[in-house]
């Protein structure tokens, strides 16, 4: 069986890798992480700041919401200590980096451009990362657009833009993302969510609102993966909700390239190769000689 995708110049033995703020060489023991097809580890900010006021994680019917706010110990420290950790393990990183300002993007992305254990850079423009105004920049397209120009001129290496699902048309980011320079899109982050102790009737968030992930948001995520690839023709790795093997196929049958795994290994830590070894399982079953030609092969009921 052929696994192998293309993101950009960059091939990947496999389409599954973690997704941001899931996953650490923390799970080194209970995860062979060398099956990976990319490792991406925690979004990481120019400067050292601190995450948002406790509780930042709690479980509801069909997944969770976190509000951790991309806690960091800054650049230096990712530099020093973060990316080392990871060399001696075969995948390539795939650095995801988060900035307030358009500058701190193209400042990060300078920085990373010189590191040879950086394969590509996953832009996270849809998490708390604000302009001026206050606005996500992956809430607007010509901000997004804006964006990805900017770091283009500092960096070779294959840009991912990680798109929020909180938007009216998420295929004016996506194309505002292709034009800009992207070199691929993941859809998407999590959806902003709320959830209320009845008994205590507080929030059972600190920061009232989160990001709502896990097995409940990934029809919505399908949804947009199959939009987004009608729109554009960047390689898109689907994230959001994938429990097991059938889930990322069924990406792939909407139009994603490869995916990311998040909630999933917090339920099982684990998970990510074992999803490896289903989607294996069924293309052997549909007798698919390449994960490559699912993308985007489904057919109306």
């Amino acid at each position: 069986m052929d696994l192998s995708v293309k993101i950009g110049s960059l091939t990947l033995k496999n389409p599954v890798m973690p997704a941001s703020g899931t996953f650490g060489y923390e799970l080194a023991p209970l995860l062979d992480i060398n099956r990976l097809g990319a490792i991406v580890p925690k979004s990481i900010t120019l400067s050292a700041r601190g995450g948002n006021q406790t509780p930042r994680i709690c479980e509801v019917d069909g997944g969770m919401i976190n509000s951790i706010g991309i806690q960091s110990k800054g650049i230096d420290q990712y530099i020093a200590y973060i990316l080392p950790a990871y060399r001696h393990y075969e995948p390539p990183l795939i650095a995801s980096i988060s900035g307030e300002t358009i500058d701190e993007f193209a400042q990060l992305a300078t920085l990373l451009d010189r590191q040879a254990g950086v394969a590509a850079l996953e832009l996270n423009i849809s998490c708390p990362n604000l302009r001026d105004n206050g606005q996500a920049f992956g809430m607007s397209a010509s901000a997004t657009n804006q964006l990805l120009s900017s770091v283009r001129q500092v960096t070779d290496k294959p840009l991912i833009a990680k798109l929020t699902p909180n938007v009216t048309r998420i295929q004016d980011i996506a194309d505002a993302a292709e034009c800009g320079g992207a070199d691929a899109l993941t859809v998407a982050n999590t959806f902003l969510a709320m959830a209320i102790d009845t008994e205590s009737r507080k929030t059972r968030i600190g920061n009232i609102m989160g990001g709502l992930s896990g097995a409940a948001v990934k029809p919505l995520i399908v949804r947009l993966i199959y939009q987004v690839h009608q729109a554009t023709n960047l390689p898109i790795i689907g994230s959001g909700g994938i429990m097991n093997g059938q889930d990322a196929v069924e990406m792939f049958l909407a139009g994603a390239t490869a995916v990311q795994i998040g909630t999933a290994t917090f339920v099982q830590p684990n998970a990510m190769t074992t999803i490896i070894d289903e989607i294996i399982t069924y293309l052997e079953r549909h007798r698919i000689g390449a994960v490559t030609d699912l993308i985007g092969r489904f057919e109306l009921a």
